[in-house]
């Protein structure tokens, strides 16, 4: 069962995110965002990589306006964030953070899918509508009247992702989304991903589960971008990988092009 839709992927099709000479540079002085260029279309799922302090989450930051740019431009469906637009690009654009303790805060998992559907002003039995649908997508309908903090970690991180998806977003973007899952709740959140129909930007630094489940990477260092491109050539160019502090693991074999 699917939330959210699906449109045509390719070079023709016109992109859902387009991000244009983005550069940011925090208070201290540090420079996150060097002159980036992105564009992400519609049922693309795309990894984005790199090391510690490479950006990533400085530009995720940018996708529904937590942060604003500085110089460039971020643009969703055809609508530029700027103070004006940023609610209903949050709206469109749906972060999961890495951490699910930071989502979810009410007292049962239906109220904390519930609320931001009841933040857009929807009718209840459309809140109740959405919020059944989200949990289902998720899994987690029989949890529905516990407390978030008596879940596992993995079904936190899915009741976050539900209370992302009752917002009926375009786009998801998730960060580190396999981080601190046992083999089972990883393999239960692949499946996941896979089955929504909806674009998906994801943060990892799991270059197994990239090659896994995205076709397209975008590699970020240092503040620019410096490769973009299908996923299995990204992570079998020893150079790129090992310039830009990017490892596989042991074991882990990319196929010969």
């Amino acid at each position: 069962m699917g939330v959210g839709g699906r449109g045509v992927v390719g070079a023709m099709s016109l992109p859902v995110i387009s991000v244009t000479g983005l550069s940011y540079t925090y208070p201290d002085g540090t420079k996150a965002l060097a002159d980036i260029d992105l564009h992400i279309h519609a049922g693309e799922r795309i990894a984005l990589l790199g090391p510690n302090g490479a950006g990533k989450t400085t530009l995720v930051l940018h996708m529904n306006g937590i942060l604003m740019p500085q110089i460039g431009t971020v643009v969703v469906n055809g609508l530029a964030l700027d103070s004006r637009a940023v609610m209903e690009i949050r709206r469109r654009v749906g972060v999961v953070f890495q951490d699910p303790d930071d989502q979810l805060f009410m007292p049962t998992v239906w109220q904390d899918v519930a609320f931001g559907p009841q933040n857009l002003g929807l009718y209840h039995d459309v809140v109740t509508a959405r919020v059944e649908q989200a949990l289902a997508v998720v899994g987690m309908t029989k949890v529905a009247t516990r407390p978030p903090n008596h879940l596992s970690f993995g079904q936190k991180r899915r009741v976050a992702i539900a209370g992302v998806l009752a917002m009926r977003p375009e786009i998801l973007v998730l960060d580190e989304p396999t981080s601190n899952l046992d083999p089972a709740s990883r393999r239960e959140l692949t499946n996941l991903l896979t089955g929504l129909d909806i674009t998906q930007l994801i943060v990892t630094h799991d270059l197994p589960y990239a090659a896994e489940v995205c076709q397209r990477s975008v590699v970020i260092d240092a503040g620019r971008i410096v490769a973009d491109g299908p996923t299995m050539a990204i992570l079998g160019d020893e150079t790129l990988m090992r310039d830009h502090r990017l490892e596989l693991p042991f074991g882990f074999s990319v196929p010969p092009r």
